[in-house]
């Protein structure tokens, strides 16, 4: 939000807790960037319907969606063999489920704008190719629902860019890195403004840039 911002874009900040929203956004209007705190909590339908319906009526369209909820249940994760029906439900209801449900919603404003851009925040441990090479770094780390709800948001993001092939609207999907977040951990190599740049990087493409592709820092994942 702070780097779109610092290009003059409007910023309007989705989050579950109005007190956190509200502060995030308080915060970058002290820096003098314009933004705005939406209620949103993406397994909720009415608050997608709810904020759909604000960014019509204050703004009229939507120039860019970043889709970047996540949830990784390291304590519910567990083998293929004995991970839990709750924690793979779970997991897709946010990060597939949920996505969709807010990307849908949001279309017809997307299509509303002369440059639509649609960022699906998805990682490397979605790539079924780096987990089947052995040679690969997160080869091992295998969390099923986590990575299968993030493959299908892949997939979603491929399909989505076909079929808007022939509009302004671009739609790609983000590897982050491994940040300092509070799923990341404090271990994580990279810092949280450094994780951003790859989806301002697709949120801000020309209207030459890629659509349908999965990148990280400007280079294509395997898929």
């Amino acid at each position: 939000a702070r780097q779109l911002g610092k290009q003059g874009i409007i910023v309007l900040i989705g989050s579950r807790d109005a007190d956190r929203g509200n502060a995030a956004a308080a915060q970058l209007k002290g820096e003098g960037i314009k933004a705005h705190f939406l209620p949103l909590d993406v397994t909720v339908p009415s608050t997608i319907t709810a904020a759909a319906g604000r960014i019509e009526k204050e703004f009229g369209r939507l120039d860019i969606l970043v889709n970047n909820a996540g949830l990784l249940n390291y304590a519910g994760e567990a083998t293929p063999a004995t991970v839990s029906q709750e924690t793979l439900r779970t997991t897709f209801d946010l990060n597939f489920f949920g996505l969709v449900a807010v990307t849908q919603a949001m279309l017809p404003l997307i299509r509303k704008s002369p440059a639509g851009r649609i960022v699906n925040l998805t990682s490397i441990l979605a790539s079924i190719a780096e987990h089947a090479d052995p040679n690969s770094p997160i080869f091992p780390a295998k969390f099923l629902a986590y990575d299968a709800s993030k493959a299908s948001v892949n997939m979603f993001t491929n399909h989505l860019a076909h079929e808007l092939r022939d509009t302004p609207v671009k739609v790609n999907a983000a590897h982050p890195g491994w940040v300092k977040t509070d799923m990341g951990g404090p271990e994580a190599p990279m810092e949280i403004a450094d994780g951003a740049k790859t989806s301002v990087m697709l949120a801000a493409l020309p209207d030459n840039g890629p659509s349908g592709g999965f990148y990280h820092m400007g280079v294509h994942m395997r898929w």
